[in-house]
């Protein structure tokens, strides 16, 4: 009886462990073969949580592709706008996805001054440089190394920027870092070290519809902004250094409301191009803004460390092969970053980063249904 007894015991506590024992993570990472640019094979990164929700990233521009997540009944689609094949990423595109530097929005007049010593940058938006000039870092070949633990998968994107490139001293290395877990979180972390001062302020430029990419305008998706105050801009929308007020304005989203509800109210940019002062202590991981697509459900809600972030409804996608078919105002950006032409205004957060320092900035956009 005694032996029965002893078995029974044995086995009751052989079943408990192997119920609570850690089930083997069903997450994982396909690669693929996405053409070549520069010489050097392209690779596309599949990552897969384990409900089947995919992540797709690229090393050409270190940049974002695919996200393919659920609406409220759960049926899958990608709500990132994006091309099927490398071509029109190599021949020039509107950045959808890109890993923008070595620096993303504007600098006034393509110049500043570190140290007394003034740098030429080079020029490729009127008189002024944007996303960081002409062959940049959304048009790089980056290397690409994968990771994975129990409850997330990722790739991580280097890249070497050399002294003098597009007008900026020093040699800067940088890092783009995607992670996707089961909560449908992505999760975006960017970091840079120098050799000598420069500027550096890194932002994905990934352009969002809700409702499905592809599927027509997004000026009916309602976003909250976590901001009270937005940058001034000139006729360039190259900043004053003036921090405007939100209330009274088209520019205020504090509480829900459609993007295309003001729309027709900033006819200077067609449509919102604004930089927001994110509320909160910069450098901290905060809630910045939460975007809803009523007809589908699906929800974006993003955080992040940085002290600003661009909303720009896409109003220049002009419907041909060259923006994968979408019009204006048919998807929206919401890049967290450092002021635009920060290098230039000494009362902005400093954008310097000097020898021995490591730039560290991270987002997350979690996805979700309502």
């Amino acid at each position: 009886m005694m032996r029965s007894l002893t078995f029974l015991a044995f086995a009751f506590v052989c079943v408990v462990s192997f119920a609570q024992s850690p089930q083997p993570s069903t997450m994982k990472i396909e690669t693929t073969p996405f053409g070549s640019a520069d010489n050097q094979p392209i690779t596309r990164y599949t990552l897969v949580n384990s409900k089947g929700h995919k992540v797709s990233v690229m090393n050409f521009g270190a940049t974002l592709l695919e996200v393919e997540v659920p609406d409220r009944d759960g049926k899958l689609a990608n709500v990132n706008l994006c091309f099927d094949s490398l071509g029109p990423y190599v021949d020039g595109h509107p950045y959808f996805g890109s890993s923008v530097g070595r620096f993303c929005n504007r600098i006034g007049n393509a110049s500043f001054t570190i140290d007394s010593v003034e740098y030429a940058l080079v020029v490729n938006h009127g008189k002024h440089q944007l996303h960081g000039g002409k062959k940049n870092f959304s048009y790089l070949v980056w290397s690409g190394e994968t990771f994975q633990s129990d409850d997330v998968v990722g790739v991580r994107f280097s890249l070497t920027s050399p002294d003098g490139d597009n007008g900026f001293p020093g040699t800067v290395q940088a890092v783009a870092e995607y992670s996707w877990n089961d909560a449908d979180e992505l999760k975006i972390v960017y970091s840079a070290t120098t050799d000598k001062p420069t500027h550096v302020n890194l932002t994905n430029h990934s352009y969002w519809n809700l409702g499905g990419a592809g599927t027509g305008t997004a000026t009916d998706h309602l976003a909250t902004i976590e901001a009270d105050q937005w940058l001034d801009v000139d006729d360039d929308l190259i900043p004053t250094g003036k921090l405007n007020d939100v209330a009274g304005t088209p520019l205020d989203f504090r509480t829900p409301t459609t993007l295309g509800d003001r729309i027709d109210q900033l006819p200077a940019t067609k449509g919102y191009d604004h930089c927001y002062v994110v509320r909160g202590e910069s450098g901290k991981l905060r809630k910045a803004a939460l975007v809803v697509d009523p007809d589908s459900g699906r929800t974006l809600e993003i955080e992040t460390t940085q002290p600003g972030m661009q909303l720009y409804t896409a109003n220049h996608l002009g419907g041909g092969p060259g923006t994968a078919g979408n019009g204006s105002h048919d998807a929206f950006c919401l890049e967290t970053q450092h002021y635009p032409d920060a290098p230039n205004k000494p009362e902005f957060p400093s954008t310097l980063l000097s020898p021995g320092q490591t730039l560290s900035e991270t987002t997350i956009h979690r996805f979700g249904t309502r």
